[in-house]
């Protein structure tokens, strides 16, 4: 029962890492953006708008809920009947992981709309981390990848 418990843990623990993988904040930039020009828009905040972010769907919240499914139902039954619950188990297990890391790593945000200066209208989506006003002036940054971001 010791063996079982380890790996539903590390499995877990796997999960939670995999939520952190990337983040939507305004204020965090990948490793590969650093040292690399960008171009700044300025302009003017027209309106803002509460979404909800999707959490990420990746195979590793499918695999660790199959994993740990598969070995409580192991625990069940004998014969034919353990085999049936191990692959139900594993079934079952990988639909609730993969819900599981998408509601986990999933986010409030924003939809923040601004009026460039250069008479554009813009609309970016971003992670809730700092809030802005409608008529706030502020900054959009384009990376070259196409990523923008809203700062002061």
């Amino acid at each position: 029962m010791k063996h079982w418990m380890t790996l539903v843990l590390a499995v877990v623990g796997l999960a939670f890492l995999s939520g952190c993988a990337s983040s939507l904040s305004s204020g965090a930039y990948s490793r590969d953006s650093a040292r690399q020009m960008q171009t700044v828009y300025y302009g003017t905040v027209d309106s803002i708008r509460t979404v909800q972010i999707e959490g990420t769907k990746t195979p590793v919240g499918t695999g660790a809920g199959a994993i740990a499914g598969g070995i409580l139902g192991n625990q069940v039954g004998g014969g034919s009947g353990r085999a049936l619950a191990t692959v139900g188990g594993a079934l079952l297990g990988g639909v609730a992981g993969s819900a599981a890391e998408e509601g986990i790593t999933r986010q409030p945000g924003y939809e923040i709309t601004v009026r460039l200066d250069n008479g554009r209208t813009v609309s970016i989506v971003q992670a809730a981390d700092v809030s802005f006003q409608p008529g706030e002036r502020v900054r959009v940054i384009e990376a070259r990848d196409g990523t923008t971001r809203v700062t002061r």
